[in-house]
């Protein structure tokens, strides 16, 4: 995705995501299906062993955003309320 091929990626409601960006900054805008009601919102811990991601950035280059720091480790059971 970028400024230039203008594409956009489609999340399911419900369904995890993550990104990482591999340039310097990045607008990252989110469509939602209603309004935001961060009460319902969940964050899985970045780098959640279980989920086996290999991010192509170490673990010292990460930055995350205050909501992200305060992720939690999946035991394997649904967030969805």
């Amino acid at each position: 995705m970028s400024e230039l091929n203008q594409k956009m990626m489609w999340v399911p409601e419900g369904m995890a995501h993550g990104f990482v960006v591999m340039s310097e900054s990045a607008d990252f805008l989110y469509k939602t299906t209603d309004y935001y009601a961060p009460e319902h919102e969940r964050c899985i811990v970045w780098n959640e062993p279980s989920l086996g991601i290999e991010w192509p950035v170490s673990a010292l280059e990460i930055k995350l955003s205050a909501k992200d720091k305060l992720g939690s480790y999946w035991d394997g059971a649904c967030f969805y309320d």
